[in-house]
């Protein structure tokens, strides 16, 4: 078998040629392209080919042509004037900005550590004398660095260090730990300048002098990182890894670009047996039929090209436009004894040209490119650039042949689904269903939104809709109309599948067969791969795909009755599959409420009472004046709907503020609503008094936490949130409450470093309260969260506090075979035979992140128990190494570890990451091999926090 083929390695020249950059989450499309970049259950969410950051710019050549000249001088200066002649020239013409290339040459500089490579009689002598002239060279570098790093001059402290280590390598192990110092501040100049190509270079240079460095691999890999090098970025971190497997940094860094370079879907995806085994049947069918060249369009793995050879294909070609995965299915494929008759290709399908990539036309293409919307992939821009560049004629109907002389597809078409459904889970995620959240009201003249939603105005290309498993979505859901037929679409008509980014939307109206609330449409489809197999993805059958999710916006009424009609409009611009103008057609005025109507149209309604009652449920558009509309992440409209969370933060902040002045505040902050105006203007004449407490939130995201710490009196709250139009919204919610322009600021313009949020709020003032973001929505811990509380607990007045002031982990062991197949493909059974887990499981991830556990399928094999405890405020309680016993009370397979968290905003205000109203997501740690256990033993788990990152091993 062969060896596994990692991604590009850090050892091997970067290729910036082929790297690809993930502009924005959902990119527009470039056709047929088989890098499908997020999670099956986000498959709608797919990467469309963006171009990488360019790597020279203006004035490239000219600072090459400055450096070489440079260093040319100083060569020279060795012989003509003697070493401190060198010197001299070297501090005073060295810019302070030294330039380096990208380049797999040696760097300039180690000319110098050859002065005597010109023959000469006295070849002895000289060479002593180098060897003296070098040493005292060495030594005056050493001196110049430690000058210039004091100076906070790092570029030309670098430049030395360069100079010093050419000269002399022996020193490097003594000089490692300041020479690593010195790159890693040059490399954060040369980012800040936007120096991509001289940063870059720096790190090649310093990997050739310390090759096996798992620091140094590790911060070039956060770098190209965050350039987008994804691919590249991966070798880095994966080469640190090896070289040091307890190094937790590089570590986390992997598993966190592994879920981008090998979506958690294609898991799911080559466990689905059902999946598999309907495909291999088609593919096997069409070649025994005589379709003998095939083309397989965003290969993945190869797995669809390796059953297209098993069955027989004389040629088979496979492109994939990711190279991680590229190179992990040209492993697969040599490894299943199958490179010899599978032409890999590394493009996407429409790059492909005859006869230069392939030698003609092919008989059938197979492929898979379709997401939970089933346009999303690009499947209707490759399959018409296939027709009309790379397949060959198809088959017209009654016509007799040879199935190898006609071109075909797999599959050939597909039947879209949809269903009217109530679900709380989706509306609290989509629709702020709140107007007063901890005594701050919501202005009627602002409007949230969710990315999903899509205007039939809106003149950019954005995914309309997201994606949710229905059958395991929490608290459910119930159907409100029966399942009714969308769209058909048929892969094998050309003239159709160019018709249909053309085609006018159609108008559907389905009946309703329950009361409830219009949530959402939710959506799914069959494939038709021929005219025996299918795969559907509804929500009933168990599959790899999620259903794609069209939530309800900006409706009068919600509510709908049997005999109503759930409108809309649906078409396929952009390749997307676009439902718009979700309405509600009124039984009882037979009008569509989501609809503005004609002056013959409200005419027909009869007499002024029905005109009147009709009017009354008619969604009109507010003036755009008056209208803010404010689009927020799902995650953000979850935190708006959730009440306790903002209860708790006011409850919190209340107390902190009482106990540091209590006369300053007010005595009844829970009156009626109709004492907010008074209380404020209290407020503010008050803070014209005295110094009000400041309050900083520095949470990620929209907030309204300092605007609720605007009305505990005498405080100047700020905010940290980025976006205009979140600022503007939080403006107008503020003049709302009756709060004066003055009260709350936006802390990033007072912020000259953006990277430096935590400082004082005035040189001779403190913070009396700074809110952190400690849990992300996915489940995790924030990165660098200690760091941050480290800083912010030195910028506390006297009685201030962090919030939350601590938090407790808690977990639980759980048998669920779900979480196994989500994580790692499971054999060679799964896959028919195929030896595809080795290669693909290299990139499995021992964490799972966004999960719902209270609808994960799962047996819990033990209770909860803590796990550990990080304390923002106290860090002395805080410990890096845990050993805890957990008790087992139901025997089975231990698979995995989920956890969740208790904030303390204070010791009796508690916040549950797990609870229904939560809008975080748990996590949970995989085990690499399940552990069976039986009712009364004991496991012991150790727990380990380094930094930010924390790992659960079980002890055995």
């Amino acid at each position: 078998m062969a060896a596994p083929r990692l991604p590009p390695r850090a050892d091997r020249d970067v290729d910036t040629s082929g790297a690809r950059r993930l502009r924005t989450y959902r990119a527009p499309s470039a056709g047929a392209h088989s890098g499908r970049v997020v999670s099956r259950g986000l498959r709608s969410r797919t990467f469309r080919e963006g171009a990488g950051p360019p790597l020279g710019g203006s004035g490239l050549a000219s600072r090459r042509k400055r450096g070489h000249i440079l260093l040319h001088r100083v060569s020279r200066c060795w012989s003509s004037h003697g070493r401190v002649a060198v010197e001299t020239v070297f501090s005073l013409h060295l810019p302070k900005r030294f330039p380096f290339r990208l380049s797999t040459r040696r760097p300039r500089a180690q000319t110098l550590a050859m002065p005597n490579s010109r023959p000469g009689p006295r070849r002895g002598a000289r060479r002593g004398a180098g060897a003296a002239g070098r040493d005292e060279l060495v030594s005056r570098s050493l001196q110049s660095v430690e000058h210039c790093l004091r100076a906070q001059d790092v570029g030309t402290a670098y430049a030395h260090y360069l100079l010093v280590l050419s000269l002399a390598p022996e020193l490097k192990d003594e000089v490692k730990e300041t020479f690593q110092y010195t790159l890693f501040r040059w490399a954060e100049e040369l980012d800040a300048l936007n120096r991509t190509q001289d940063l870059l270079g720096c790190y090649e240079q310093a990997l050739k002098l310390f090759p096996d460095d798992e620091v140094i691999c590790n911060s070039m890999g956060e770098h190209l990182f965050r350039m987008g090098f994804r691919d590249e970025a991966a070798g880095y971190f994966h080469k640190a890894v090896k070289l040091n497997p307890d190094f937790s940094d590089a570590k986390e860094n992997f598993y966190r670009v592994a879920n981008w370079l090998v979506e958690r879907w294609h898991f799911i995806m080559l466990n689905d047996t059902k999946r598999n085994t309907i495909y291999n049947a088609a593919i096997q069918k069409a070649v025994h039929l005589g379709s003998k060249s095939v083309l397989d369009i965003g290969a993945g793995t190869g797995i669809l090209s390796m059953f297209a050879k098993k069955a027989g294909a004389h040629s088979v070609y496979a492109c994939e436009l990711s190279k991680t995965m590229y190179e992990l299915a040209c492993d697969v494929v040599a490894a299943n004894q199958m490179e010899a008759g599978i032409k890999l290709l590394h493009m996407k399908s429409l790059d492909i040209e005859i006869p230069k990539h392939i030698p003609e036309r092919v008989s059938l293409v197979v492929t898979e490119t379709v997401d939970a919307g089933l346009f999303g992939e690009g499947i209707v821009e490759s399959l018409i650039h296939a027709w009309e560049h790379l397949l060959l004629q198809p088959k017209t109907k009654g016509e007799n042949g040879n199935c190898e002389n006609y071109g075909k597809v797999i599959p050939a078409s597909a039947v879209i689904f949809g269903m009217a459904v109530e679900c709380a889970e989706i509306r609290r995620h989509h629709r702020v269903c709140v107007t007063d959240i901890a005594g701050i009201r919501l202005p009627a003249n602002v409007t949230f939104q969710s990315p999903a939603y899509s205007s039939a105005d809106t003149e950019e290309t954005v995914e309309p809709y997201t994606t949710e498993k229905m059958s395991r979505v929490p608290g459910g859901y119930l159907a409100l109309t029966e399942c009714f037929e969308i769209m058909t679409v048929d892969f094998n008509n050309l003239q159709e599948l160019k018709s249909l980014a053309t085609k006018q939307p159609d108008k559907l109206s389905v009946p309703v067969i329950k009361a409830g609330l219009l949530d959402a449409v939710v959506v799914w489809f069959v494939l038709q791969l021929d005219d025996e197999h299918s795969l559907s993805t509804s929500p009933s059958e168990d599959t790899c795909w999620e259903q794609a999710i069209y939530p309800a916006h900006d409706l009068a009424d919600y509510c709908m009755k049997p005999g109503d009609h759930v409108t809309m409009e649906v078409s396929c611009q952009d390749c997307y599959l676009r439902i718009q103008s979700i309405g509600v057609f009124s039984s009882e005025y037979e009008m569509d409420v989501g609809k503005s109507f004609t002056n013959k149209d409200l005419l027909s309604l009869g007499n002024e009472a029905e005109l009147c009652s009709a009017l009354a449920n008619l969604q009109t558009s507010k003036p755009d004046a008056a209208e803010q509309t404010c689009v927020l992440e799902s995650t953000e409209i979850a935190l708006l709907n959730n009440i306790p969370y903002h209860e708790g933060f006011k409850m919190a902040m209340r107390k902190v503020l009482s106990s540091l002045t209590p006369e300053k505040l007010c005595q009844a902050m829970d009156s009626q609503d109709s004492e907010m105006s008074c209380e404020s203007e209290q407020n503010n004449s008050e803070q014209s008094a005295s110094e009000p407490f400041y309050v900083l939130d520095v949470s990620e995201g929209f907030s309204i936490l300092p605007i609720i710490a605007g009305t505990l009196g005498q405080v100047k709250p700020y905010s940290s949130v980025e976006k205009d139009q979140h600022r503007i919204t939080l403006d107008l919610i503020s003049e709302a409450n009756h709060f004066s322009k003055e009260t709350l600021e936006f802390w990033l313009r007072h912020v000259e470093d953006e990277s430096a949020v935590l400082q004082r709020p005035k040189s001779d003032k403190l913070w009396s309260i700074i809110i952190l973001d400690v849990i992300e929505p996915s489940g995790l811990i924030q990165q660098e969260i200690m760091e941050k509380a480290a800083i912010s607990r030195c910028l506390l007045q006297s009685g201030g506090k962090i919030f939350p002031q601590y938090v407790l982990m808690f977990g639980l062991l759980v048998e669920s075979q779900t979480l196994l197949e989500e994580n790692a493909v499971q054999g060679t059974a799964r896959t028919l035979g195929l030896n595809i887990a080795p290669f693909i499981n290299q990139f499995q991830v021992p964490i799972r992140v966004f999960l719902d556990l209270s609808s994960l399928p799962c047996i819990p094999l033990s209770k909860p128990v803590e796990l550990l405890r990080l304390d923002l405020m106290t860090p002395y309680l805080n410990t890096s190494n845990r050993e805890v016993k957990v008790h087992i009370c139901k025997s089975g397979r231990v698979t995995a570890i989920p956890f969740w968290y208790h904030m303390f905003l204070d010791d009796e205000t508690l916040l549950d990451t797990s609870g229904d109203a939560s809008h975080w997501k748990q996590a949970a740690v995989v085990l690499d091999s399940p552990i069976q256990v039986e009712v009364g033993q004991e496991l012991v788990l150790s727990v380990q926090h380094h930094k930010s990152n924390v790992s659960i091993t079980v002890k055995q």
